[in-house]
């Protein structure tokens, strides 16, 4: 009953919601029209006054032409006043239209046209919460971050947390930046639990010292997820690591010889980013891990990205079939007779933000360079067009105008908005974090989890050992 009951609650709500909008964007709307039609009297006035300062001055020209012209100046400068005011006028107006609206017309329209966004703040009443089991010590600033980014994440989806790591440190780490309240808080409210385990593996070891350290962080979490008492792991750790724990702990689906690591990158299309993987899970391939990859990837674009029918692409230097490596050609030809999914053909490094694929299938090796390619491309593009922008008050101006365009572009080009990749082809929901992240990373791959769990992914992925393809 919950499970059916709890979308139909949240959409109800979310449409109250938009009702309550439009009634306030009805008074909104309506103190705009006022300022810019009193904008516009105080335009016209302005303009009257400018003409009769004009014929002042071409009267008075022909009597005294001093005098006149001190009397025109005043006037003039008056008018000034004038039309200064009403400018005043409409750039409030303006002001007050955008602070008024801009929260209540994105947020409640984005909840309905996208119904994860609902999940942002639900009550426990409504909704079955999950457990999500963290390595708080993988990652370059853990485990303050990524224990800052778990609390956010508690509050804003239905999620719980196992936070899994060196307990004592964690709460020093929580003491330093004022969170220790918070977490006896959410401990007593059975939605954050503490787990006690060894040093992560570092980023500079080994992915197979995983073997060796039973009591390492990502292994205590990948066994939460193995017993389940978790129904996802995330990790901002050694990506070798997290995979090497995944196939010993919890294994790999059955007729696939190697995970791939899937993340998303942004199109034209803000709605519909591209799923491109592998991208760096597998440095050398051959051509039916990639056919792997794509039947991988397609089962993640239905369920998660929600495609009907997903267009899958192949990474190449050209659109022909006959280019490519022999890697590129071999696995065109597997993938062009494959009846289980749509597939576009040859993909350029051109058409991979185009918006044309919804999946895109390479080697780990050149997957790992477009992603991390990608990944300055905001930094680098924001430097550009602040350096080409005028200098002086022209330059301020234009800036003061173009800042919140640029604000936006960098958070679409920021893997940080993405949070994490999820590991495809292994026995359980795991998402990989990137070294570097901080809380707002963590938050993003956290509600990345949810959603997959949320939509069933693993049911379907399992479905895949029922193909012949990879039964032969």
């Amino acid at each position: 009953m919950g499970k059916e009951t709890v979308p139909k609650l949240n959409k109800s709500r979310a449409i109250r919601r938009l009702v309550i909008w439009y009634k306030r964007n009805s008074a909104v709307t309506s103190i705009v029209d006022t300022a810019a039609s009193s904008a516009a009297t105080a335009g016209n006035v302005a303009g009257n006054v400018v003409s009769g300062a004009g014929s002042v001055v071409s009267t008075a020209s022909n009597v005294a032409s001093n005098v006149a012209g001190n009397v025109a100046g005043n006037v003039v400068s008056s008018a000034e006043s004038v039309v200064h005011t009403a400018s005043s006028v409409v750039s409030n107006a303006s002001t007050l239209a955008k602070n008024t609206l801009q929260p209540l017309v994105f947020d409640p329209l984005k909840r309905l046209q996208n119904s994860d966004n609902i999940l942002d703040k639900v009550d426990d009443s409504q909704s079955n919460r999950i457990w999500i089991a963290v390595d708080g010590m993988g990652g370059d600033y853990a485990p303050g971050p990524i224990l800052e980014g778990c609390l956010e994440a508690i509050s804003r989806f239905p999620i719980n947390i196992k936070f899994v790591g060196k307990i004592e440190k964690v709460k020093n780490a929580a003491e330093k930046i004022g969170l220790l309240e918070l977490i006896e808080k959410e401990i007593e409210n059975n939605r954050l639990e503490l787990i006690d385990s060894g040093d992560p593996v570092g980023m500079n070891e080994e992915a197979t010292a995983v073997r060796k350290r039973k009591n390492a962080s990502i292994n205590v979490a990948m066994d939460l997820v193995r017993n389940n008492k978790a129904q996802a792991v995330y990790s901002a750790g050694n990506s070798g690591a997290m995979m090497a724990s995944a196939i010993f702990r919890i294994g790999r689906l059955k007729g696939i010889d190697r995970p791939a690591i899937g993340a998303l990158f942004p199109t034209r299309d803000q709605t519909r980013p591209v799923l491109v993987l592998d991208v760096g899970a597998n440095t050398d391939c051959k051509p039916s891990y990639l056919h792997q990859f794509a039947l991988l990837g397609n089962i993640y674009a239905k369920d998660v990205l929600q495609v009907k029918k997903p267009r899958i692409g192949l990474l190449n230097i050209g659109e022909e079939e006959c280019k490519g490596n022999d890697l590129s050609l071999k696995t065109f030809e597997l993938l062009s007779t494959e009846k289980s999914f749509d597939f576009g053909g040859n993909c350029e490094g051109r058409d991979v933000l185009s918006g044309s694929f919804d999946v895109v299938v390479c080697d780990g090796f050149t997957g790992n360079i477009l992603l991390k390619f990608l990944e300055s491309v905001g930094g680098v593009l924001l430097d550009i067009l602040r350096s080409e922008l005028p200098r002086g008050r022209r330059g301020k101006v234009g800036s003061a105008f173009l800042k919140s365009n640029l604000l936006r572009i960098k958070k679409r080009l920021d893997h940080a908005e993405h949070g994490g990749a999820l590991l495809l082809g292994v026995n359980g929901i795991c998402v990989i974090g990137h070294g570097s992240s901080k809380s707002l990373s963590v938050v993003s791959a956290l509600r990345l989890a949810h959603s997959a769990v949320n939509h069933n992914v693993m049911e379907n992925l399992n479905q895949l050992q029922k193909l012949q393809v990879l039964n032969s």
